[in-house]
Formats: C-alpha cells, structure tokens, sequence
C-alpha cells in the first residue's frame, strides 16, 4: 500500500489575511476606520470590507492601508504559519 501524504493545511485567503491584519493593526493604534480612510485617502466603508475580506483589494490599496498603519505590506501578506511579528 503506497503511502499517503497528509492534507495540506487550507490557509486563508490573501484579501482575508491582509484584511484580518488591518484590524489588528488598526485597533492596536486605537483608531476608528474612518480614520483610518482619511489617512489612506479612501472611503470609510472600503476599509470595513477590506477589513471582512469581502473586496478584492488592489496592491496599490494594500499599500496606502500598510502604509497607513505602519505596517511593511509584505509582513501583512505572509502566511499564517510563516507570519512574522514587527520588531
């Protein structure tokens, strides 16, 4: 009997993670969404939905949000099991 490799662990996908992510950040900095649009120069209902991974995000997006929240883009799209925390 030839043996079986084990499941791949589904992780989420990357609108859901980065929009996770954004959340945390965000409430860490105790700031409102619509703050938090005013200093990415979006709409304040935008940053909810990223924030719910209901919108398929741009990069260009992802990064005025990364940016505003002091975040490298690239640390908020790693995955779960390789995440890295800010130092």
């Amino acid at each position: 009997m030839p043996a079986t490799k084990p499941p791949i662990p589904k992780t989420l996908p990357a609108k859901a993670l980065f929009g996770l992510r954004l959340r945390a950040a965000r409430v860490e900095m105790a700031v409102s969404q619509e703050e938090l649009a005013d200093q990415a120069d979006l709409h304040r209902t935008y940053i909810g939905q990223v924030e719910r991974g209901e919108r398929n995000i741009s990069v260009d997006n992802m990064e005025k949000l990364a940016e505003a929240v002091g975040q490298d883009l690239w640390r908020m799209l790693q995955p779960e099991e390789r995440a890295v925390t800010k130092a």
